[in-house]
């Protein structure tokens, strides 16, 4: 049993679609025991950070390779990460600078890594596309509890279907965060509307046990009819109110 029920750290990076405010309505729906735990669509990674330990073996996943350049990057270039962070600063026309920057051949990993760090923290709403003009600091303190949470995670860069055929076990648990209904655009990773019924297929199929959040849609509740459908809400993070989610999980 590794589900220690001991809040970690948050994500360390803010992501759209991130999880921080709904991971404690999550993780209280995990099962009582399984072997493996697999972020199918990582992004921030904010659940896998709400706890010390989900299970004996765990796995990050994410299709945005800077995404997952940063992620490793923190695991095992932690110290080289954080020198090159603590160079960059606040403001627009350096924003715009590492932004024309980020896709040059030539950088290391750890330089791209930095600049998506500082990219991110930077952008409004984390889009990496506009300016957010906040006071925020690029602080890179928290990586070496980062570092220290990853120690044991496997970090994959696979096609949710490629990753959950890997992983599937009778002891698995899946937790999938994909983009949602009408928000695929805001991805930098092309996520099809048929990729939501591919979804699907797969975890129709699998071994294992899944959780599964999305935006509450009547397309949603009409796919994932015949599983079990939890209605959450939490915090609006860019305006006031609340904003409604689904919980879905097979089990």
């Amino acid at each position: 049993m590794y589900n220690l029920g001991v809040i970690f750290i948050k994500s360390f990076i803010p992501w759209i679609g991130g999880k921080n405010l709904l991971a404690k309505k999550i993780i209280p729906m995990f099962p009582d025991s399984f072997q493996r735990y697999i972020e199918v669509f990582g992004g921030g990674a904010a659940v896998l950070f709400h706890r010390e330990r989900h299970a004996k073996t765990e796995i990050y996943n994410d299709l945005d390779n800077g995404l997952v350049n940063l992620f490793r990057c923190a695991k095992f270039h932690r110290t080289e990460l954080q020198r090159e962070i603590s160079g960059y600063f606040n403001s627009r026309q350096f924003f715009g600078e590492l932004k024309a920057k980020m896709e040059l051949p030539g950088l290391t990993d750890i330089q791209r890594a930095a600049i998506f760090f500082v990219v991110a923290r930077l952008s409004f709403g984390a889009n990496m596309r506009t300016f957010g003009g906040q006071p925020r600091t690029l602080s890179a303190d928290c990586l070496e509890l980062v570092e220290k949470r990853l120690e044991n995670v496997v970090i994959e860069n696979l096609d949710f279907g490629e990753l959950i055929k890997k992983y599937d076990t009778n002891d698995s648990l899946f937790y999938c965060d994909p983009p949602y209904i009408s928000t695929e655009r805001y991805y930098d990773k092309r996520f099809a509307p048929e990729d939501h019924l591919r979804l699907k297929a797969i975890l129709s199929q699998i071994q294992g046990r899944f959780i599964l959040s999305y935006n509450d849609s009547e397309n949603i509740r009409e796919l994932y009819r015949d599983f079990k459908i939890v209605p959450v809400r939490r915090q609006n993070n860019l305006s006031d109110g609340f904003y409604k989610e689904l919980i879905i999980k097979n089990f």
